[in-house]
């Protein structure tokens, strides 16, 4: 320590009276001394202080030499990194937002936030980017840097950050096609993606996610509009169901508890007609996330609706074939459920809500467009 202590302040004096020249010579010895060496924080830090004035007084293509071996240093000092991150220039810059292990997420986002595109591409090529960076990333880059982050394997997104990029995915066939090969989109953005991209992307990503595609097939053809209904005529029960739910939601008294107490009843008109009311969506729509063995868009509309676990447990075994769930299917399913987030529920809820054929929540059975 004492050693260290003693090189920085002959540095120091020989900054504070030196040339230009010297100040250039005792900058690179400083960083060779810091990159080489073992040090305590306490020691990087009084590097970072002498390192961190000298950078002040040199050029841009200096501050780009200094950046790329800050860039490689394990333990640069955090004012040097951060001072290098925040460099206008993207010569300077991008070599640490880019690289450097020591750059937290706090610098990332400020980053993002507030300089331009070259800036914002150097940080999606980063080799892990957390969600909180990402979600600034796709919602301020232009399209090579939410192409770059849709590639990296290393990025993570938030609901509400892929949701973002579902609809810039719209009509941009090159972002559509990676957004779909990544493996954590979930199969309903996976759905989402899918219904709005171009036959040539289905066609590319069937070929490449052949088992997430076989999976959706039928919401893929619901889409392009060749399925019908699968269910026949409206019975009689139906349409009594029909009547006392709509009559109990007019009056203000369909709620939570009315929804939980028809699963346990297994009455299931009742059910579904009730959820179509709340969520504004139509009952074919319902009924098809009721029966689906995949159970993420009923755990989806369940939160946006903001159910309690024992009311969507109740849905999940009205559902299920027989009403039987496994302990395994049903822990998973709680586990999933615990990870979603309303604000980012509801959101997926309005999308599939402006997917209706027509206005108002239909409560009828006739043919619609189905939506997972």
């Amino acid at each position: 320590m004492n050693g260290a202590k003693s090189l920085l302040q002959d540095l120091d004096d020989a900054i504070a009276r030196g040339t230009d020249e010297s100040r250039a010579k005792a900058l690179w010895h400083a960083t060779d001394i810091l990159i080489t060496g073992r040090y305590s924080d306490d020691e990087i830090s009084m590097f970072g202080e002498v390192i961190g004035r000298l950078a002040d007084e040199i050029e841009v293509a200096a501050r780009a030499q200094l950046s790329e071996l800050m860039s490689a240093c394990d333990h640069a000092p955090l004012n040097v990194i951060e001072k290098l991150a925040l460099d206008d220039e993207i010569d300077v810059a991008g070599p640490v937002l880019r690289d450097s292990s020591r750059i937290d997420e706090k610098m990332l986002v400020e980053s993002a936030m507030t300089k331009g595109q070259a800036h914002l591409l150097a940080i999606a090529q980063r080799k892990s980017i957390g969600e909180a960076v990402t979600d600034v990333l796709v919602k301020r880059g232009d399209q090579e840097v939410v192409t770059s982050v849709a590639k990296n394997e290393g990025a993570r997104f938030s609901g509400s950050g892929l949701l973002h990029m579902v609809r810039r995915a719209e009509g941009d066939s090159i972002l559509a096609e990676q957004l779909g090969l990544r493996k954590d989109v979930p199969r309903h953005i996976f759905q989402q993606l899918i219904s709005k991209a171009s036959e040539d992307v289905r066609r590319r990503l069937a070929s490449e996610r052949p088992e997430m595609m076989s999976q959706i097939q039928s919401s893929v053809t619901d889409v392009t509009g060749d399925l019908q209904s699968k269910f026949g005529p409206s019975s009689r029960s139906y349409f009594v169901a029909k009547r006392v739910v709509t009559t109990q939601y007019r009056q203000g008294n369909l709620n939570q508890d009315s929804i939980s107490n028809y699963a346990r009843q297994h009455r299931f008109d009742e059910v579904q007609i009730g959820l179509s009311l709340l969520s504004s969506l139509p009952v074919d729509v319902i009924e098809r996330a009721m029966m689906d063995r995949n159970r993420e868009i009923l755990l989806v509309l369940c939160k946006a609706l903001d159910f309690s676990w024992d009311t969507t447990m109740s849905l999940l075994f009205l559902g299920a074939k027989d009403h039987l769930i496994t302990a395994r299917e049903l822990h998973d399913s709680e586990r999933e459920f615990g990870k979603l987030k309303i604000e980012t529920s509801r959101s997926i809820l309005k999308f599939y809500q402006s997917r209706k054929t027509g206005a108002g929540a239909d409560t009828g059975r006739q043919p619609e467009l189905q939506v997972h």
